[in-house]
């Protein structure tokens, strides 16, 4: 189970008057956060245990359809700003994100033709349920970003970085058509960035205000539901 650190032993990056305001706010929850980790680890045991035909159907699948590796790998930051390997089906090209953006517009020609069909209806996300049955991730939270946007954070968003990174929230369901919004743009780094993660920081900054078990389960139910449409 993540240990709920002190203030002292956060990062110094993180530490400032926003996150203090957050951290005094979640320190009083901290109860409501172990039974947190507790749905985390017996709905992630659950869900893979009639998942893993799909798994292995998704495997085959994307295996026949374009070179590369089954699953995708890449560092991204969660909670206390550590490092973690976050997996995913393979929906682009091998080295996809040696070979352009780290974040995916519309119509990216890296996405392979199974890789469109997975992430329509995000199972590509699937594996993610390992990384939550290992604590490196919880399935309501900020989405987890790589290091390079994490440094481009504002100090109030730094605040996020106090509880594990999430599989789905509001701001991903908000944006969940986030690759369309950024399709256009000439520097798709810069506008996600200036544009984009404030806003979607909002949601979360607002997630961690109300945070309950409670919200954690509607938030799911609605991921289904927005899924599904």
């Amino acid at each position: 189970m993540n240990r709920w650190k002190s203030w002292g032993e956060l990062p110094e990056f993180m530490k400032n008057e926003y996150t203090l305001r957050y951290y005094r706010r979640l320190s009083r929850k901290r109860g409501s956060m172990a039974l947190k980790r507790i749905f985390d680890v017996i709905m992630s045991l659950i869900l893979l245990v009639p998942l893993s035909p799909v798994i292995l159907v998704l495997a085959i699948w994307i295996k026949a359809d374009s070179k590369g590796p089954v699953f995708f790998r890449q560092e991204r930051i969660t909670q206390y700003g550590r490092k973690f390997k976050i997996y995913k089906f393979r929906t682009m090209v091998d080295d996809a994100d040696k070979k352009g953006s780290l974040v995916t517009t519309e119509g990216d020609a890296r996405i392979t033709r199974v890789g469109a069909a997975i992430r329509k209806y995000r199972l590509d996300e699937i594996p993610q349920l390992f990384n939550v049955l290992a604590g490196d991730m919880t399935f309501v939270g900020t989405r987890p970003e790589v290091e390079k946007y994490v440094m481009a954070y504002t100090p109030s968003m730094m605040a996020t970085l106090l509880m594990p990174a999430g599989i789905t929230s509001d701001a991903s369901i908000k944006y969940k058509d986030e690759e369309k919004l950024l399709k256009a743009a000439d520097d798709v780094d810069h506008v996600y960035i200036k544009k984009v993660l404030p806003k979607k920081m909002r949601y979360n900054l607002s997630y961690l205000k109300h945070f309950s078990i409670i919200r954690d389960i509607r938030i799911c139910i609605e991921t289904v539901l927005a899924v599904l449409k």
